[in-house]
């Protein structure tokens, strides 16, 4: 078996013997991986994937695993925006780590449908930006702009988990950690996985 992108055996439906196939190409099964830093690309292919998916079979549902520590904010969206356009229900799976974007993609599973692994963290926060590389009248036109974002974030964040506007906006101040059953409670996912 090659060293580098991780292989697992794999058998589809009908066929006698399984063949290595690496872990990313399971979408064939509707499983969507997120396990980096969310940036265009990976947001791009993920959205790609849903689409296809669902053009494929618009009522099989999807199921993305999360282990990310985060990331862009726009293609964070995107990918929730997708996830509640595709008719399919999507699945979110929190494995290891959902921080900051991805504890929004997984907020953003379908209701009744968001799951955390027993041993799984999430983390919240308010989006950030690189200001100190800005002009001043750009500093000030990107401050506006991403206060637009938090706000978007912080209703998408009281839609999703029932939370007041306040809780939401008052956890969002600071990096707020969470264990598996902390998130459950939080209403960020509905079940933690027994093991």
């Amino acid at each position: 078996m090659p060293i580098g992108v991780p292989k697992v055996p794999f058998r589809s439906p009908g066929e006698e013997d399984a063949s290595w196939v690496d872990i990313y190409r399971l979408y064939r099964e509707r499983l969507l991986f997120l396990g980096q830093e969310v940036d265009n690309e990976l947001s791009n292919q993920l959205i790609g994937l849903m689409v296809y998916l669902t053009i494929e079979d618009r009522n099989k549902e999807l199921y993305v695993f999360i282990n990310s520590p985060g990331g862009w904010v726009i293609p964070g969206i995107a990918v929730y925006d997708t996830m509640q356009f595709v008719p399919p229900d999507v699945h979110t799976i929190c494995m290891g780590l959902a921080a900051s974007m991805g504890s929004f993609v997984l907020v953003g599973g379908e209701i009744t449908k968001r799951l955390a692994f027993p041993h799984a963290w999430v983390m919240m926060h308010q989006p950030a930006s690189s200001f100190y590389e800005s002009q001043t009248g750009e500093f000030i036109l990107e401050a506006e702009e991403l206060l637009n974002l938090r706000e978007t974030i912080t209703t998408v964040y009281v839609q999703r988990t029932g939370k007041s506007f306040w809780v939401v906006s008052e956890d969002m101040e600071r990096d707020v950690f969470m264990s598996a059953t902390e998130a459950q409670a939080h209403g960020i996912v509905d079940l933690v996985a027994v093991g």
